[in-house]
């Protein structure tokens, strides 16, 4: 890093971009050092829980260092870029200076690893050649024995003893390194791990390493079976050397359980990150109560049809989730205590006379949630066009995080996957989730006749703290009904 004076450069932290978030990752920088940047130009692009956020620089001058690169994640608070706003130029000389001395630090914090359940390692592979210690240690004399030591490892030592040669070799085979991984795949394979010639910073022992040795004791066995080979006049000791090796056989099955190079890691951050632990801190802390109900939906599609006729929708986008919507909205306002939040700190009921509808929509980077706000006083054709560009918008990866905060209730479309059903979890903070199955032809009583009917099963997931069985069926049941005779959509309304 360059060096100036402290009223020369500023340092831009990242910003909290989002209510309540605690770090973003980096993904691209559009500067580099050296750059000229000017107030209120974008330096960079991150990603919260909740969106990905263009950040603009506040202040003019020239990016004297990146902090961090593409890809890092970064708490809230800390420096992400340098900018000189004025004075002389930096001098890059003493830039080098630290960087030697942080590499010639970090070789003695190396041969330190530690592993998990092992502590510090006391040598590697690298330091074996400490046998000299121990004779040094017995002149009792510190210095003494640190130069014999320097003296041995630089190869002009004293020829060793035949028994401190024996015990070097005996330590590395009481504890070798090797990771919980490692050890279940020696385990699996058969190796002994004393046994086993580490290759890996440290003296520890790798996956490579175990299959390396895994190799040669399946041919060692081989080899000293096939020199009776000669004496075949008895053909039975052919066949008794070749049940021998069977022992070795287990190797190659075993192999495939190594599930090292048949799996992919990827780490959890973002929006996947964010929504593993919304849906856990959900699952666990708010009682859910799932209630379905399966309905004849044919009246609904028919009036689908007919309204993509209706120049009233011209370019809006009016599907099934959407009457399903309007239903949801028609059935809160005739039971509106379903629209509430449950306050744990000072233990109270909030019932929100609005409704902020999440859409539950899947993305490239993961489930999102954005919600339309007071989508309880839209008509029809505003909640057409409201839902189109929100899904668009969120797939395209423009949500902004705003669009995503005080949601009151969601609805979700399992039915696009073809899914009948399912036990949504509540969106935190949020009083009930509807879900809507896939809509499918299916026999059904109408009119006292069995006949092909578009059926489809709604599910009703609820907090049960705030929501009892009689007011979760209620509105289940008139989200159906709407459902099932559109015409109450003008009726109830």
């Amino acid at each position: 890093m360059t060096t100036m004076t402290e009223g020369s450069v500023r340092e831009f932290k990242m910003p909290d971009v989002g209510e309540g978030l605690t770090e973003a990752e980096i993904l691209k920088w559009f500067v580099r050092p050296g750059d000229t940047v000017t107030d209120g130009q974008v330096v960079c692009e991150v990603e919260t829980a909740k969106a990905a956020v263009e950040l603009p620089i506040p202040y003019d001058g020239v990016v004297t260092d990146l902090h961090f690169p593409e890809g890092t994640t970064v708490d809230v608070g800390t420096p992400i870029i340098a900018v000189s706003v004025g004075g002389a130029a930096p001098a890059e000389t003493p830039a080098p200076a630290p960087a030697p001395a942080a590499e010639e630090a970090e070789p003695p914090q190396e041969r330190q690893a530690v592993l998990v359940g092992y502590g510090v390692a006391a040598s590697s592979t690298r330091r074996r050649p400490r046998k000299g210690t121990e004779s040094g240690t017995g002149t009792g004399a510190p210095q003494a024995a640190a130069a014999a030591l320097q003296t041995e490892l630089n190869g002009h030592g004293p020829t060793p003893r035949p028994e401190p040669a024996a015990r070097p070799a005996a330590e590395p085979r009481q504890r070798p390194l090797a990771k919980p991984p490692v050890r279940k795949l020696a385990k699996d394979l058969g190796v002994d791990l004393t046994t086993v010639v580490p290759t890996g910073p440290d003296g520890i022992i790798t996956r490579e390493d175990v299959h390396a040795a895994a190799t040669p004791t399946g041919t060692t066995p081989q080899a000293p079976q096939e020199q009776p080979a000669p004496a075949q006049p008895a053909p039975e000791q052919p066949v008794a050397a070749r049940s021998a090796p069977e022992p070795s056989a287990p190797t190659p099955t075993l192999s495939p359980y190594d599930t090292a190079t048949r799996e992919t890691r990827v780490p959890v951050r973002g929006v996947r990150k964010a929504t593993a632990a919304a849906m856990v801190g959900s699952a666990f802390t708010a009682p859910h109560v799932t209630e379905f109900v399966t309905v004849d939906v044919t009246r609904t599609m028919r009036l689908v049809a007919e309204l993509k006729e209706d120049k009233e929708f011209a370019g809006l986008r009016v599907n099934p989730l959407l009457l399903a919507a309007k239903a949801l909205l028609v059935a809160i306002k005739r039971h509106p205590d379903v629209n509430a939040a449950w306050d744990e700190a000072n233990q109270e009921i909030v019932v929100k006379h609005y409704v902020n509808l999440g859409i539950a929509a899947a993305t490239p980077r993961g489930l999102l949630v954005p919600n339309i706000k007071d989508a309880d006083a839209k008509t029809l054709p505003q909640l057409a066009r409201s839902l189109g560009e929100l899904v668009t918008t969120a797939r395209e990866g423009r949500t902004t995080p705003a669009a995503m905060q005080g949601g009151t209730v969601t609805i979700t479309n399992v039915g696009v996957f073809g899914v009948d059903t399912g036990t949504p979890i509540l969106n935190p903070g949020e009083s009930a989730i509807l879900a809507v199955g896939a809509i499918k032809p299916q026999p059904w009583v109408h009119k006292g006749k069995v006949k092909p009917r578009q059926v489809t099963t709604l599910a009703l997931s609820f907090d049960h703290r705030l929501v009892d069985g009689e007011l979760g069926s209620k509105v289940l049941a008139d989200v159906a009904a709407v459902l099932e005779q559109p015409k109450r959509l003008i009726t109830w309304s």
